[in-house]
């Protein structure tokens, strides 16, 4: 039996019809950037995160550049200062912060919940921090009230990174709302996800929201008058009718997710398989279903051998990439024992019971 780790067909394949719709409006109405359909999905996804404003950018990487370049203009920080955030995470977080000329502070997270050590947080705490980045990874929530805590104590921004937790709760409110300003990736294989690059920042700053646009719009707020020197960001009218008409579906496809997961935690008794500690049923809406494995490589070519897909989230952390070659030589043990050994099992709100069934079957069939 087969069972892609990700049929982005078969996704399309469930809304097609609304889907069809929704381009075709656009294609019909002659407007395809800035207009009705951008308007609709930033007003839509503001109400669905809980937030006043939402303000649509080209994707995930830009959301975070760009929340952050205005926090930098709007609070006056300095070239090199300081944002604390978690080392095991997409490199994308990394980038934002460095493009920005800040420094990112990289710490290990808990072994067991992925989250930032509290701890760890006030050690590393120097007069140029200005702000502490949460990533969502994996969709789960990794907000707790004593990095607020210690955000507020400090004079910190809390930022955090959405881009695989759309639709993920703690205590009733969702993930992107808890922070001064968070970003949000739609590319196409995450839970919210587009036809295309295409991301966004929620916020209930006017402020933010309105300087992010402006950064977005080639730094102009008015045609033809720049104030800053901006870049071309702005989420087309396609991608926002198409977004529009997933988020409708998103809660219900989070529901399949989080019943493919239960099915993995109860069907897989492998002991060589591992997880991060399981959160409570709104606190995570698995993006990806990640085990942790001493024989990872072997187990992933077994898992192919059976047509099983997987993929490495990720194979190499970025303090190790060469890009960053400054940083090589640093010791992040528990950020490097993760990506040494994390392996992410098929997980799509498509996936039926019998594929789920059959990748179960065959884990607990590895011999180590």
């Amino acid at each position: 039996m087969q069972v892609p780790f990700l049929s982005l067909k078969d996704i399309t394949e469930k809304y097609k019809d609304e889907l069809h719709e929704a381009v075709l409006r656009v294609t019909d109405s002659g407007w395809y950037l800035q207009g009705n359909e951008n308007k609709k999905f930033e007003d839509d996804y503001a109400r669905y995160i809980g937030t006043k404003y939402s303000v649509g950018v080209a994707n995930g990487l830009q959301a975070l550049e760009l929340m952050i370049r205005a926090c930098k203009i709007l609070y006056k920080w300095n070239d090199g200062d300081e944002i604390i955030v978690q080392a095991n995470t997409y490199i994308a977080t990394i980038l934002a912060i460095s493009q920005n000329n800040l420094k990112p502070v990289l710490l290990d997270p808990n072994t067991d919940t992925l989250e930032l050590d509290s701890e760890k947080i006030e050690k590393a705490i120097t007069s140029k921090t200005r702000a502490v980045m949460l990533v969502h990874l994996y969709g789960r929530c990794l907000y707790n009230e004593k990095i607020d805590d210690i955000c507020k104590t400090h004079g910190l921004k809390l930022f955090e990174d959405n881009a695989q937790a759309h639709g993920c709760m703690y205590n009733g409110k969702k993930t992107g709302s808890f922070g001064t300003v968070a970003a949000h990736s739609f590319y196409p294989g995450k839970n919210l996800g587009a036809f295309g690059d295409a991301g966004a920042i929620t916020t209930d700053d006017e402020e933010i929201a309105n300087l992010v646009r402006v950064l977005g719009n080639y730094g102009s707020s008015k045609k033809y008058v720049f104030d800053y020197i901006g870049e071309n960001s702005r989420l087309d009218e396609i991608q926002a009718a198409v977004l529009d008409v997933k988020l409708k579906h998103l809660d219900e496809d989070n529901n399949r997710r989080k019943q493919i997961a239960k099915m993995y935690y109860e069907g897989i008794k492998n002991p060589i398989i591992k997880w991060p500690s399981v959160k409570s049923d709104e606190s995570n809406v698995f993006h990806i279903f990640p085990v942790f494995c001493e024989k990872r490589d072997e187990l992933q070519k077994y898992l192919k051998d059976n047509e099983i897909g997987t993929l490495i989230h990720y194979p190499i952390p970025p303090h190790k990439q060469k890009c960053y070659k400054e940083w090589n030589e640093v010791s992040l043990p528990v950020t490097e024992r993760i990506h040494e050994r994390e392996l992410s099992l098929p997980m799509s709100p498509c996936l039926t019971d019998e594929q789920v069934q059959w990748v179960i079957k065959t884990i607990n069939s590895f011999i180590y």
